[in-house]
C-alpha cells in the first residue's frame, strides 16, 4: 500500500505544496464531539443464529431516536468481536467510533489530509452523518474496517473468466473469496465456448450453462456454512452466444423440476429441505446482454445470428423476437434472465479506451470494467426533508462530498480478492454513492410516485448528488492527481460529464418540488465539467443506486433506494409484549402537506392502520389515491404502481446515475409474456442501462401475498354444518393442557379444554398484560373459535382458514415440529391440528411433522382462495421474519438479513 501512495502523490509536481481540500464544517463545532450532543439509552437485543437460536445481548448503547429495530439490526449485525467476550462492541459509538476512526487515520496516512485540526474537521462531521442515520457505508464497511489490518470494504465486484480450466477455477476461488467477505460478484461468461463447439484435444466444450453448476454449488456452500449475509453473484451471457437458449431456459427448466417434486409430495416450501439441493442456479442472478442491434431487431421482425466463439462464424440464425419471447416466458416462469442494454451501457463508459463494460454485480447496479470492485455508502433523504417541506440543499451536497472523501480513501485501506482487482482499483478508483427513502420523500411531498413531478424531483435530486461527487471528485483530483487511467481515457471520461450535464435540459425545473435542487445540481454539474477539465477526477465511477436493504433499515428508512414505499403499515412492538400495525410515518405528513386538516387527517390513519389501504378512506378526494399507491396491492385495496410507473421513474434518474439502479419491476399475476417483452422493449428505447421482471406467483415456492389468490388456483373446501346447529356444552370442571410458546422471541401461553370424547372444546390465548389492545384482541379470538367448536365447526375447516396467515409477530419458535411461524394464529393452529388431527388429515391440510425443520405448506392447491399465505420463499432463514424485495435482492423487515451483496 505504501508504493501505491506514492505513485498517487506523484501525480503533482515535484516539491510543490499540495492544495488543501475545501472542506468546512457545517453540521458539528470545534471542540464539540457529536457523540456529546444527543441522549443515549441502553437497550437489550436479541442476537439470531443461522440455526434459528437466539442470544440476548443486555445494556447495549444506542441513541434515544434509533428505533428497536434499527438498534436491533446494528447490534446483532455490525457490532464486532465475540459474542459473550469482554472484546464485543456494545454500544453504537464503539462501532461508529471504529469506522470513523479508521478512515481518519488513512486520511492522515495517505496524504488526503494534511494537520490534524483538518482530520478531525473530517472526522465529525462524517460520525454525525453516521450517529443521524443520514448516511451509511455498505456492509462489508461495517463487518470490517477497523477489525482487519486490510479490510475488504467493497460491496461489488465485477470478475472475468477466459476459455480455460485454469481460468475457470480461478474465478469459482474468487467467488468463494468475495461471498466470505461479504459482498457479492458478477461476471460474463461469453468468453467460454459453447457446448455446440469441439475442444483442441477431441470432444466437445461442456459451455458456460455446465460451469454455472459448480459456481452455483460454490455460492451455496458458502451460504449455507453461516457467513455473514448470503451469497449474491450475477452471471451474464451476451445474445448471440451459441448457448444463449440453454442459458435463458435454465432457470425456468429448474423451477418444473420444483413443481415435479412438489406434485411428488416433497416439501419444497421449505427452503432448507435436503430437496433443494438437487435444484441448481438458484444462488444466482442471470442476465442476457443485448445491444441495440438486437432490440431493433426485434422491434422490427428481423433475423438474429448467434457466433462460435472459437471461430466468429454463424453458428444459428433465427428471428431476433423468438429469443425475446424465449427471454420473456422464462422470466414470465421464474423472474430470470433479466436484460442489460450493452450498447446504452459502454455509452456512457467513462473508461472506454481501456476497456468495454460486461457485466454488472448481482443487483446490477454497479456497471463497469471486468476485474474491478466498488465501495458503496447510501444517504437517507427524509434527513434533509425541512419541517416547511423545503429542501436542505446545501446539507445534502455537504453529505455528498464528506462520503464521497470517505469512501476515496476506502479505496487505498482497502484490499481486494486478486491482484488484478487490486490493481484496476488503484487505477479506476469506482465509488458508488447512492441514497435510500426516495419513495417516503415524494410521498410526504404529495407526489404520486408515477407523476412527471415526482420523476422530475428524483431526476433533481439524482444529478444534484452525482454532479457535486463529480465535481468534488475534481478537487480532490486537483490535490492527490486524477486516477491513474485518466490520461488514456480523457476523452470519453470528460465525454460522459457533458452528456450528464446536458441531460439537465430534459429535467423541467417547474415540476421539481424545490427548485433550489434543481438549481444546485445545473450548478454542480457546470463545475464537475469545468474543474474535470482543468484537474480531470478522482474517481472514473462516483454514483450508483444500491437496493440499501440491511442499511436502510438501520436508518429507520420507509422505502429502499429508488422503491416506493412497499406498504403504508408496519408493525410495531408493545411494550406489553406482542406487536400491533402502525401507519407509516410519512402518511400523516402527506396529509397535511395535501391540506387535510387535523381531525379529518386523524380519521383517514385511522381507515389505513385498519385496512392497511387509502381506498374508501373518510373524505380522502380521489385525486390524492394516487400519492399513497405502494409497490404491491394491499389485502383490502386494488391500487397498486403500475411497472410502466417503476420503468418510467428509472428512466428519469437513470442520466444523473454513473452506474446502474437496482430495481426489480414487479408485475401482476395476470401479465402476460406479451406484456414482459413490451416492458423490454419500453427500457431499451427510454435508455435504462439493465431491466429484470418479477412476476407475482413465478415461482413455485413463491408467497401468494395478496387475498386474491391469483398466485396459484386453489380450491375451497367449506364445511357443510347442521341447519339448525346446537351449541355443545362443557362441564363445569374439564380437564386442559396448557403450552408455552415462543414466536421471534415473543412468549405467549396457549391453554385448551377438551370435551369428555378428547376433542378439542375452547381455548385461550395469553401473549401480553391484559388490558392491552393485543390482550383483548386474542382473547376476543379464542371465545369465538371456542364458540366455533362448541357449535360444531371441525377443527380442521378452522386451521385450514388460519393456517400460514401472515402477520407480525412472526417468525422462528423453540418448537422442533413449527420452527418457523408465519403468525400467532399460524403457530396456534398447526400447533392445534398436530395435537389433535389424524394422519391423513394433516396431509390433506399440508401438515406434517418434520422434527427440526419448518411445517409450511405441501401444496398452495390445499389452500382457500381467500386464505392470505406467505411460503418459505419470504420467510428469512435468520429470524423467519418477512422479506420484501429491495431491488434484484430480498430483506428482512425483522432482522435485516439481506440475500444479496450490497
Amino acid at each position: 500500500m505504501p508504493d501505491t501512495i506514492l505513485a498517487v502523490r506523484r501525480d503533482t509536481q515535484p516539491g510543490s505544496k499540495l492544495a488543501a481540500l475545501p472542506f468546512a464544517r457545517l453540521f458539528t463545532s470545534a471542540g464539540r464531539h457529536p457523540f456529546d450532543e444527543i441522549e443515549w439509552e441502553r437497550r437489550t437485543i436479541v442476537i439470531r443464529g443461522m440455526n434459528g437460536g437466539s442470544r440476548e445481548e443486555p445494556e447495549c448503547e444506542f441513541p434515544v431516536f434509533w428505533s428497536p429495530n434499527a438498534a436491533n439490526i446494528a447490534g446483532s449485525k455490525y457490532f464486532r468481536g465475540r459474542i459473550g467476550s469482554p472484546e464485543r462492541e456494545r454500544s453504537v459509538r464503539q462501532m461508529i467510533g471504529r469506522v470513523v476512526a479508521t478512515i481518519r487515520s488513512w486520511g492522515l496516512e495517505f496524504g488526503y489530509l494534511d494537520a490534524v485540526t483538518e482530520a478531525d474537521r473530517f472526522a465529525d462531521e462524517l460520525t454525525h452523518l453516521l450517529l443521524y442515520q443520514k448516511a451509511a457505508f455498505n456492509s462489508p464497511v461495517w463487518f470490517n474496517v477497523g477489525v482487519e489490518a486490510k479490510p475488504q470494504c467493497s460491496a461489488c465486484f465485477i470478475l472475468a473468466v477466459e476459455d480455460t480450466m485454469e481460468s475457470i477455477l480461478n474465478w469459482y476461488h474468487t467467488e468463494g473469496i468475495i461471498f466470505k467477505g461479504g459482498s457479492g460478484s458478477g461476471v460474463n461468461l461469453s468468453p467460454l465456448r459453447s457446448s455446440k463447439e469441439k475442444l483442441s484435444q477431441g470432444g466437445h466444450s461442456s459451455g458456460p450453462v455446465s460451469f454455472m453448476r459448480g459456481a452455483d454449488s460454490v455460492a451455496g456452500s458458502i451460504a449455507s456454512g453461516g457467513s455473514t449475509r448470503r451469497a449474491a453473484k450475477m452471471v451474464v451471457l451476451n445474445a448471440d452466444h451459441p448457448d444463449i437458449l440453454e442459458f435463458v431456459r435454465c432457470k425456468a427448466e429448474e423451477e418444473d423440476k420444483v413443481r415435479a417434486l412438489m406434485a411428488s409430495g416433497y416439501d419444497m416450501q421449505d427452503l432448507n429441505n435436503p430437496a433443494w439441493k438437487s435444484i441448481q442456479y438458484q444462488n444466482a442472478n442471470n442476465s442476457v446482454r443485448v445491444t441495440d442491434e438486437f432490440m431493433e431487431a426485434a422491434e422490427q421482425d428481423g433475423m438474429w445470428q448467434t457466433r462460435y466463439v472459437t471461430s466468429g462464424e454463424v453458428a444459428e440464425e433465427f428471428p431476433a423476437r423468438e429469443l425475446l419471447r424465449e427471454i420473456a416466458e422464462a422470466a414470465y416462469k421464474s423472474g430470470d434472465p433479466g436484460m442489460q442494454y450493452d450498447t446504452t451501457v459502454n455509452r456512457w463508459n467513462t473508461v472506454a479506451n481501456t476497456a468495454r463494460i460486461n457485466a454488472t454485480n448481482p443487483c446490477g447496479e454497479y456497471v463497469h470494467i471486468d476485474n474491478s470492485a466498488c465501495n458503496l455508502a447510501s444517504i437517507n433523504l427524509m434527513k434533509f426533508l425541512r419541517d416547511d417541506d423545503t429542501f436542505d440543499v446545501e446539507g445534502y451536497l455537504q453529505a455528498v462530498r464528506v462520503l464521497i472523501l470517505a469512501q476515496e480513501i476506502l479505496v487505498d485501506g482497502s484490499s481486494y480478492p486478486t491482484e488484478k482487482i487490486a490493481k484496476n482499483a488503484h487505477d479506476f478508483r469506482e465509488l458508488g454513492l447512492g441514497y435510500a427513502n426516495l419513495g417516503a420523500l415524494l410521498m410526504a411531498w404529495g407526489l404520486p410516485y408515477d407523476s412527471d413531478e415526482a420523476r422530475a424531483t428524483a431526476a433533481a435530486l439524482t444529478a444534484a448528488m452525482c454532479g457535486e461527487a463529480y465535481r468534488y471528485s475534481a478537487e480532490i483530483a486537483k490535490r492527490m492527481g486524477p486516477f491513474a487511467g485518466f490520461p488514456v481515457n480523457r476523452e470519453p471520461m470528460l465525454s460522459v460529464l457533458r452528456m450528464h450535464r446536458d441531460e439537465m435540459g430534459n429535467v423541467d425545473r417547474a415540476k421539481v418540488v424545490d427548485p433550489a435542487v434543481h438549481d444546485a445540481a445545473a450548478g454542480a454539474w457546470s463545475e464537475a465539467v469545468r474543474l474535470g477539465e482543468a484537474h480531470g477526477v478522482r474517481n472514473s465511477q462516483v454514483t450508483l443506486i444500491a437496493p440499501t436493504g440491511t442499511i436502510a433499515l438501520m436508518m429507520d428508512c420507509d422505502t429502499t433506494g429508488v422503491e416506493p414505499d412497499f406498504a403504508l403499515v408496519k408493525i410495531k412492538s408493545l411494550v406489553g409484549g406482542g406487536t400491533m400495525k402502525i401507519v407509516n410515518g410519512t402518511v400523516p405528513r402527506a396529509l397535511r402537506r395535501l391540506g387535510y386538516p387535523g381531525p379529518e387527517a386523524k380519521a383517514i390513519v385511522e381507515h389505513c392502520e385498519a385496512q392497511g389501504t387509502m381506498e374508501g378512506a373518510p373524505g380522502v378526494r380521489p385525486e390524492h389515491l394516487a400519492v399513497f399507491d405502494t409497490a404491491v396491492k394491499p389485502s383490502s385495496g386494488s391500487r397498486a404502481i403500475s411497472w410502466q410507473g417503476h420503468v418510467k421513474m428509472v428512466a428519469a434518474v437513470q442520466p444523473f446515475v454513473s452506474g446502474g439502479i437496482s430495481k426489480t419491476f414487479n408485475m401482476s399475476h395476470e401479465t402476460t409474456v406479451e406484456e414482459i417483452m413490451d416492458a423490454y422493449l419500453m427500457a431499451w428505447r427510454l435508455g435504462i442501462k439493465a431491466f429484470s421482471v418479477y412476476r407475482d406467483g413465478s415461482k413455485a415456492a413463491q408467497p401468494l401475498v395478496t387475498v386474491t389468490g391469483k398466485g396459484g388456483q386453489a380450491k375451497q373446501q367449506q364445511a357443510v354444518l347442521d341447519v339448525s346447529p346446537a351449541r355443545r356444552r362443557l362441564p363445569t370442571t374439564r380437564g386442559s393442557e396448557t403450552h408455552k410458546f415462543s414466536i421471534a422471541g415473543h412468549e405467549g401461553f396457549l391453554t385448551y379444554s377438551m370435551f369428555e370424547d378428547g376433542t378439542l372444546a375452547e381455548i385461550f390465548i395469553r401473549m401480553a398484560k391484559q388490558g392491552s389492545t393485543l390482550a383483548g384482541l386474542l382473547d376476543a379470538f379464542a371465545i369465538t373459535v371456542s364458540m366455533s367448536l362448541q357449535y360444531g365447526v371441525p377443527l380442521k375447516s378452522l386451521a385450514r382458514r388460519f393456517v400460514y396467515g401472515r402477520f407480525e409477530p412472526a417468525g422462528f419458535t423453540d418448537n422442533p415440529d413449527i420452527q418457523v411461524a408465519t403468525s400467532i394464529t399460524d403457530y396456534i393452529f398447526r400447533y392445534l391440528a398436530l395435537r389433535f388431527l389424524a394422519p391423513e388429515e394433516l396431509e390433506e391440510l399440508g401438515i406434517a411433522k418434520s422434527t427440526g425443520m419448518p411445517i409450511p405448506a405441501r401444496e398452495a392447491s390445499k389452500l382457500a382462495p381467500a386464505q392470505a399465505t406467505v411460503f418459505a420463499d419470504s420467510v428469512c432463514r435468520a429470524c423467519g421474519g418477512m422479506m420484501i424485495q429491495t431491488g434484484a435482492c430480498k430483506t428482512c423487515l425483522q432482522c435485516g438479513m439481506a440475500n444479496g451483496g450490497c
